[in-house]
């Protein structure tokens, strides 16, 4: 059986089963029902409780109690009640002098049709929880096929790319920015004191599609206003693997170096260009836009103009060139592998397309066909 015939199966099957057990307990009436299973389980907790006191010679008073008690609980049942009869004769056969284990025994027996119309109120919770969880799993199939679909939707969409489109076009300007970007980051932060160079970054918060990792607060400050921030982040790094008499001689307070830098080893190391840089394949013309105009703004702030003017082309590169289609080319070269290939030439993510769609349309009838009121 298909995925869409193993969901439809189980909605309908649970919805009719739900719908079932609902008109069993209204035939018999909620509230009938529910007296039915408080006093069943009255009697049972009854019978329990004296079974060890009461039968027997054991204590008298426990066997008086025991017959009181279940005589009074069967007096108070409605007459109309659903198997009230049930409870009459249980009644009736522990009027007796004396009772044994068999007495109890042969009284449970006797109340099994109370404890089946009791059970109706639970069948119908059984069923609920069963029809709402075949509900909840064709949903999530319904995400997954939609997931699904949305790949084949694009695997199909990148066959259709022109494998032979010059996307140099694309590649060059883009590779030469990085190169150039990466260039200048690394002199800057090798040549900059550390001062201005977290304030480079701290200014990129302003540009989320540009924006470096910020540092952390104490390092922040410290490099702001002690003398130690005029240093580079190299020479900081350096200082952080001295020993505390060898460092005294460089910085006033080793301490707060120490504790503000040398903590910070990892952030400072990893403090490279990569939020500056443009990934491949490019993204979409409309994020490349509004990400190099971020990019300028950033980069004009530590790099040479000519890196500059390499960002600024970016900005108008989708206006230069068939963006779109180079990029999809740059997008099938990129991820299309030679399996994929060979299924979209055969025509099989056609046909795994069409029986996802097909799949999820049943599914989303099924549902909508048994919804409950």
């Amino acid at each position: 059986m298909s995925d869409a015939g193993n969901h439809v199966d189980r909605l309908r099957s649970a919805r009719a089963e739900l719908a079932d057990a609902r008109d069993a307990v209204a035939d018999h009436g909620e509230g009938r029902l529910e007296t039915v299973r408080d006093a069943h389980r009255e009697a049972t907790s009854l019978l329990d409780r004296y079974e060890g006191k009461a039968t027997g010679t054991g204590d008298f008073r426990a066997f008086v109690e025991f017959q009181e008690a279940f005589v009074e609980l069967v007096e108070g049942l409605p007459t109309d009640l659903p198997a009230r009869e049930a409870f009459e004769e249980a009644n009736d056969l522990l009027d007796q002098r004396r009772l044994d284990e068999d007495d109890f025994a042969r009284a449970r027996e006797l109340l099994g049709p109370a404890a089946d119309r009791a059970a109706l109120l639970d069948a119908r919770a059984t069923a609920k929880e069963r029809y709402e969880t075949a509900r909840r799993d064709a949903r999530k199939r319904l995400r997954e096929l939609d997931d699904r679909i949305d790949r084949l939707e694009r695997l199909q969409r990148l066959g259709e790319a022109d494998l032979d489109a010059p996307v140099e076009r694309l590649r060059d300007p883009i590779e030469s920015y990085d190169e150039s970007v990466r260039a200048a980051w690394t002199d800057f932060r090798r040549e900059a004191s550390a001062r201005e160079v977290l304030r480079v970054v701290e200014a990129s918060e302003a540009y989320p599609l540009a924006a470096f990792p910020q540092p952390p607060d104490d390092l922040r400050e410290y490099v702001e206003t002690y003398p130690a921030g005029e240093e580079s982040i190299p020479t900081l790094l350096k200082y952080a693997d001295y020993s505390s008499s060898k460092l005294s001689h460089y910085v006033d307070d080793p301490g707060a170096l120490r504790t503000r830098v040398a903590t910070h080893r990892t952030y400072l190391e990893r403090l490279d260009a990569d939020p500056l840089t443009v990934s491949w394949p490019p993204p979409s013309a409309d994020r490349l836009r509004y990400r190099a105009a971020e990019l300028v703004s950033v980069v004009a702030r530590f790099a040479p103009e000519e890196v500059v003017a390499k960002a600024r082309r970016l900005r108008r590169l989708p206006d230069e060139v068939d963006y779109e289609r180079l990029r999809e080319t740059a997008l099938a070269r990129d991820e299309l592998d030679d399996e994929e290939r060979d299924r979209l030439e055969r025509g099989a993510v056609e046909a795994e397309l069409t029986a996802a769609r097909d799949e999820r349309e049943r599914i989303e009838a099924a549902l909508a066909d048994t919804e409950a009121d």
